[in-house]
């Protein structure tokens, strides 16, 4: 079949169906291999490439990149040095930079810089943006360019710490700020002590807050949103708290209920302005950025922008290296624990039956030394992976794969913590049961003034379980995400 489509697409007749046919085809493998042989080093290619029809000339530097035959590269530059259809440039480089462009380098280079410096008439601003993206993507690759390093430490800056808005006066408390409030994303503050701020366990991200010094609306458009961002403060930020100077690269990440589609049309067009009215001091590189424009959209439309910098070496949770789609975000479990804190002792025995990867345990011991800790858990995978966590952060935890109500041991616990399992697939029944013989193997299995802290969204299950357990007490409960009603249960004994 792909030689009777090669044969033709050899033919020059419908030459444009042929090589469109022939390159939907070579995406299985097997065919993939035979056209690879079939084309060589792409110079059969040749009178392809120089068709009068630009579409054919477009579709066959595609093709060879979709193959990558990097023999292909001379005659692919050269065919691209004299393309004068500025559509089908893009595509000749998009192709390039999946062989091996290291002799023209230094050409491609002039060829960017000379385009940045040129006026380029409306009508022919989108291809040239097209080649522009291209011809950066490969200098990055290949050129010796290093990364943003992050110097600006201590520098007064205007940082938003992202957290549990009910209880963001626990991450409050902790920040030593020139001032600072609680916002309705966490909090915010004027800070010269980053290092310390990184240190806070309990946020989940940290944002810089970016002014546009006027009131932009989704309903303003890209173009206005992109011209604001690049006259605010952006730029100067970057270029104060890095020692390397621009390029710098970015991805725009929009937050809002627009449909997909229309949030892509969105982006790609705000970044090609950003782009061109910074004199390319930022450049959009989604899928190799060091900072991330987050735009959120409020009730009335109006854009809220916030700047997170990746070049900020961030090791808060840097055990937390293995994770399952169940595990809990550290932030959290710092958090939760944090509440808990009063209730916490020193060298305490703790059992985590549901540990998941071991994030709750591990941040437990941040908070206090402990004794002992054992982390046991029924799916293997995640024991395993709580094993090489706790390894990371340098604790000893008996890990056990084992299902709950089989585990014993010889002393009682202090504290039983756990992120309790959500219902999943199992019924509402099931889940009862579950609950029923979780508190029952707890009880055997808590000192007399031991604590339990459960992190749950069955409340119903917890408190039928306290009233048919009356040696059990609630000592505290906190709404933790009302959506999805999750709570902290503080239990004791009576």
């Amino acid at each position: 079949m792909i030689e009777k489509l090669f044969n033709q697409m050899m033919q020059q007749e419908n030459k444009r169906e042929a090589v469109s046919r022939f390159r939907e085809a070579v995406k299985e493998e097997a065919a993939r291999q035979t056209a690879q042989k079939l084309i060589g080093d792409g110079e059969i290619l040749k009178p392809l490439l120089s068709s009068d029809d630009a579409k054919v000339r477009k579709n066959t530097a595609a093709l060879l990149g979709d193959l990558e035959i990097g023999a292909a590269a001379p005659v692919l530059y050269h065919t691209y040095q004299k393309e004068e259809q500025l559509f089908v440039r893009g595509t000749f480089l998009k192709a390039l930079g999946k062989m091996n462009p290291d002799p023209y380098l230094a050409e491609l280079r002039e060829r960017y810089d000379l385009l940045c410096r040129k006026e380029v008439p409306e009508e022919e601003k989108k291809h040239v943006r097209e080649e522009l993206h291209e011809l950066q993507k490969i200098l990055r690759k290949y050129e010796t360019a290093s990364h943003h390093r992050f110097t600006g430490w201590n520098q007064k800056l205007l940082i938003l710490l992202t957290t549990n808005t009910r209880y963001a006066n626990l991450t409050a408390d902790k920040v030593h700020a020139y001032r600072k409030g609680i916002t309705s994303l966490g909090v915010q503050a004027v800070v010269d002590n980053l290092k310390e701020i990184v240190q806070i366990r309990t946020f989940r991200e940290l944002l810089f807050p970016i002014g546009l010094g006027e009131e932009i609306t989704f309903q303003d458009g890209p173009d206005a949103f992109g011209e604001a961002l690049s006259r605010s403060k952006l730029i100067p930020l970057l270029e104060s708290c890095h020692k390397e100077p621009a390029p710098f690269y970015f991805r725009i990440d929009l937050m809002s209920k627009i449909s997909l589609e229309e949030r892509s049309r969105y982006t790609r067009r705000a970044a090609a302005v950003i782009e061109e009215k910074s004199g390319r001091k930022l450049i959009n590189a989604p899928d190799d950025y060091e900072y991330e424009v987050r735009l959120i959209f409020d009730k009335e439309g109006r854009i809220r922008v916030f700047l997170k910098m990746l070049t900020i070496p961030m090791e808060r949770f840097a055990y937390r290296k293995e994770s399952v789609s169940a595990s809990i975000h550290p932030s959290t479990a710092a958090m939760l624990l944090e509440l808990a804190r009063p209730y916490l002792k020193e060298r305490a025995r703790v059992l985590d039956p549901c540990c998941g990867v071991g994030t709750m345990l591990v941040e437990r011991n941040k908070l206090l030394p402990t004794r002992e800790m054992y982390a046991v858990d029924i799916f293997g995978e995640a024991v395993d992976k709580a094993i090489l966590n706790t390894e990371r952060a340098g604790m000893r935890v008996n890990c056990i794969r084992k299902d709950y109500l089989e585990f014993e041991y010889r002393y009682q616990f202090d504290e039983i913590i756990a992120d309790m399992p959500a219902r999943g697939k199992r019924s509402k029944a099931e889940q009862d049961a579950f609950y029923e013989v979780f508190f029952h193997k707890s009880q055997e299995l808590l000192a007399s003034d031991g604590i339990m802290i459960l992190y749950s969204n069955e409340t119903g299950f917890v408190k039928k379980q306290l009233r048919l357990h009356p040696d059990l007490k609630l000592r505290r409960e906190y709404l933790i995400r009302e959506k999805d009603s999750y709570w902290l249960f503080i239990i004791g004994r009576r």
